[in-house]
């Protein structure tokens, strides 16, 4: 018997798009899809619920979409009581009903290991499609969210994280990415992509590459989550640091003059990042504007995408 290709399988009832995604017959949208889920960073299982769920709804953001509905996927211990599964759940159809999003149900499966996410089903106009591989010589690069996620775990693991800085992590990770999807649907950015498990870099190299383009980081202008910097000065980086940074290896071009900690936050793991966005320098006027209407305050101009440089895709300057 032979299998079907993959284009078929695809097709369905749709036609499966350039983009990769479903166009819906009859229709000018299409269907996109992800799926994300991780064990808890924090200890509210509140919190890691809501975390959760912005961070799997990111991805239909980042491509401009909009989450139409999703489904929990569920790891969980048999020793540990329901209640507290009960509490995760309730934080992630929080950020359901915030993004309003229809929540079907899901699939749970006993595990040695908390674990939570969902998958998510959106919808798109076919023509206003953002992907990551458009950023145009030139362009300014636009970061949404602190960073420093990674930083502020790892410090939690080692019970080093004052209460203060895990909460302003915690509000970060939690927000969804809808807002800041609207501004960069409103600047006409070349390219979109949101800030997660490669860090800034990695998921930056990977826009670099897809659009034939090296993107230049000015270190001292990367916006940071209040005391994130500090633990970072510690040494407070996950174990992602130096796997962003050993997988990137030649494509990375790091100035002799950039501290390392801000090397660190850069290279780090983020969870449910902001989005890293390429708009043309026309549209710098529109974006204090646009960024207060959506009540964006964490945002920040790091950098501009450059011709490509050789081997080089990121090059991070002091």
């Amino acid at each position: 018997m032979q299998l079907p290709t993959r284009e078929e399988v695809l097709h369905g009832p749709g036609t499966l798009d350039d983009a990769g995604v479903i166009r819906i017959p009859g229709s000018d949208h299409c269907i996109v899809q992800t799926v994300d889920f991780f064990p808890p960073i924090v200890d509210d299982p509140a919190d890691f619920g809501r975390i959760a769920a912005a961070n799997s709804l990111s991805d239909i953001y980042a491509m401009g979409g909009t989450p139409l509905s999703a489904l929990n996927i569920v790891g969980f211990p048999a020793e540990l009581p329901t209640s507290i599964l009960s509490e995760i759940l309730a934080g992630g159809a929080e950020k359901m009903v915030e993004a309003n999003c229809a929540l079907l149900g899901g699939h749970s499966v006993r595990d040695s290991e908390v674990k939570y996410g969902l998958a998510v089903t959106g919808t798109i106009d076919a023509d206003r499609i953002m992907t990551n591989g458009a950023a145009e010589a030139g362009d300014v690069l636009v970061l949404t969210k602190g960073l420093g996620t990674g930083s502020v775990s790892t410090a939690l693991n080692k019970q080093q994280a004052d209460a203060d800085v895990l909460a302003a992590a915690t509000a970060s990770m939690a927000t969804l990415n809808a807002a800041a999807a609207r501004v960069a649907i409103a600047l006409d950015a070349h390219a979109v992509t949101d800030v997660t498990g490669f860090g800034l870099c990695g998921h930056g190299a990977e826009m670099a590459t897809a659009s034939n383009m090296t993107l230049e980081i000015i270190a001292s202008q990367l916006p940071i989550i209040a005391g994130a910097e500090d633990l970072a000065r510690r040494e407070l980086t996950s174990g992602g640091a130096k796997r962003n940074r050993d997988h990137l290896a030649d494509r990375l071009d790091l100035a002799g003059n950039v501290p390392a900690h801000l090397a660190g936050l850069a290279l780090d793991s983020e969870t449910s990042g902001g989005l890293l966005m390429a708009i043309s320098p026309d549209r710098i006027a529109d974006l204090e504007e646009s960024m207060g209407r959506e009540q964006i305050r964490h945002f920040s101009i790091i950098g501009e995408v450059k011709p490509p440089q050789g081997s080089f895709r990121i090059r991070i300057l002091g």
